[in-house]
């Protein structure tokens, strides 16, 4: 049984969204593999949610994740036994940036800027060609949202688009918009959590599951 599978079984009311969550699977993977990164973004509820999936991404979530050989052995050689306690407890990483925790940063952009700025500044300073936006909006019709996606597509930016039923403006601006089945916003966050675990589940099996 796949990861999608197993969501699918736990949360029968996803099946809809199987499709959809194939592919931004594929678009980030091949976003790592090219050497890319994740920016994520959203607010209120929708702002933890990016911290959270960053989290999921940027450490061990269900598997063990050890630094590449070369640089353990760097540690090592550099620095001796703190080297060594370094190469051992620190894990590789899915690179990714939440735009919602840079609080000098995004104050200064609302009062000097613009609230509805605050995260498409920040993609023109971190973002790249290779790299995936993750739009998390339950409307769909967050501005400040929606002008990071505007952004984001004028560098060459794909973007993931997590949304509710009705995708509102976000779902004609994504490279591909996971439109769960709710329309209240409490149940349409409750539907994000597992959506986007399986897919941060799914990039560690690939990138660091045993083969």
């Amino acid at each position: 049984m796949t990861m999608i599978d197993q969501l699918i079984n736990n949360y029968p009311i996803l099946a809809q969204c199987e499709a959809d969550i194939s592919t931004a699977f594929e678009l980030i993977r091949s976003s790592y593999q090219t050497g890319g990164k994740i920016l994520a973004c959203g607010n209120g509820g929708s702002a933890a949610d990016a911290e959270h999936l960053v989290g999921e991404l940027m450490k061990t979530f269900n598997l063990q994740r050890p630094l590449p050989e070369d640089i353990k052995r760097n540690f090592s050689q550099s620095y001796g036994v703190e080297g060594e306690h370094l190469a051992n407890r620190l894990q590789s990483a899915l690179a990714a940036i939440s735009l919602v925790s840079q609080s000098s940063l995004t104050t200064a952009i609302i009062n000097d800027e613009s609230a509805d700025l605050v995260f498409a500044q920040q993609v023109v300073g971190y973002g790249a060609a290779a790299d995936v936006l993750i739009a998390i909006s339950t409307s769909g019709n967050s501005k400040n949202v929606l002008n990071a996606v505007y952004t984001a597509h004028v560098k060459g930016i794909k973007v993931v688009g997590l949304t509710g039923k009705k995708g509102g403006k976000l779902a004609d601006h994504c490279d591909v918009c996971i439109r769960v089945p709710a329309d209240n916003t409490p149940r349409i966050q409750e539907l994000h959590v597992p959506v986007y675990h399986t897919l941060c589940a799914m990039l560690e099996d690939y990138f660091f599951g045993e083969r």
